[in-house]
């Protein structure tokens, strides 16, 4: 029976927090499994919650499927390709950890010729829409329209300070069972763990190396200190 490690990932700490697309996901996944016969080894759930964060040292439960498969000479399955990544780059440095991939909607005979392709396809589409969208913006602001909301600033500072703090829980999320994994291994100092999260490739939430303040920092944040 073939085995697979399932992957599942959300793009927000709003979505990881109510399940928002977690169980769809699941389920597809779950289908594509009876279907083909296969065992589904582990199950591992990411909640990525910053724009850009498409590099692997970015998203330690994607390392960790990784690892969990290239272990058990297993495949890493995902719902839909967009849930690895649009970026046609970061596929093809999946490609290269050597451990096979599996889009549950493509089927498993999509090879990784074909999901390159579709990469290159769904890359072009971000961009398309992206420009579709400025030039929107532009034929609106050339008739004199004032775009963005000025006057509910207040609101839109409330929204953004309930969007960072949903960022900062769904990362602390992600990186806490890491730090606790790292310390019940032996690391009995602030730095010993800093030093051991920048071994693993793993990024503070602003994309920095950790430090003895920051590990201390994120820990008093959650209560474990």
């Amino acid at each position: 029976m073939r085995q697979i490690v399932s992957y599942v990932r959300v793009s927000t700490g709003k979505q990881g927090k109510s399940g928002l697309g977690i169980e769809a996901q699941r389920e597809a996944i779950a289908r594509f499994a009876a279907a083909e016969g296969c065992e589904v080894l582990a199950e591992v759930v990411e909640v990525e919650t910053r724009k850009g964060a498409d590099a692997l040292d970015r998203r330690p439960k994607l390392a960790e499927a990784l690892a969990k498969a290239r272990k058990a000479k297993a495949s890493v399955v995902v719902a839909k390709l967009c849930r690895l990544s649009r970026d046609m780059a970061f596929i093809s440095g999946l490609m290269a950890q050597r451990v096979p991939f599996i889009v549950a909607e493509l089927g498993a005979d999509a090879d990784p010729f074909m999901l390159h392709i579709y990469a290159a396809l769904a890359e072009k589409e971000r961009g398309l829409i992206a420009d579709r969208t400025r030039a929107a913006l532009a034929a609106k602001k050339a008739q004199g329209a004032k775009l963005g909301n000025r006057t509910n600033l207040d609101e839109a500072s409330a929204k953004g300070a309930t969007a960072n703090r949903a960022a900062a829980d769904g990362f602390a999320a992600n990186v806490l069972p890491v730090m606790r994994q790292i310390q019940a291994s032996g690391a009995t100092t602030l730095r010993a763990t800093a030093g051991a999260l920048n071994a693993r490739g793993i990024r503070t939430a602003r994309g920095g190396q950790w430090h003895a303040m920051t590990v201390q920092n994120m820990l008093a944040c959650s209560g474990s200190v």
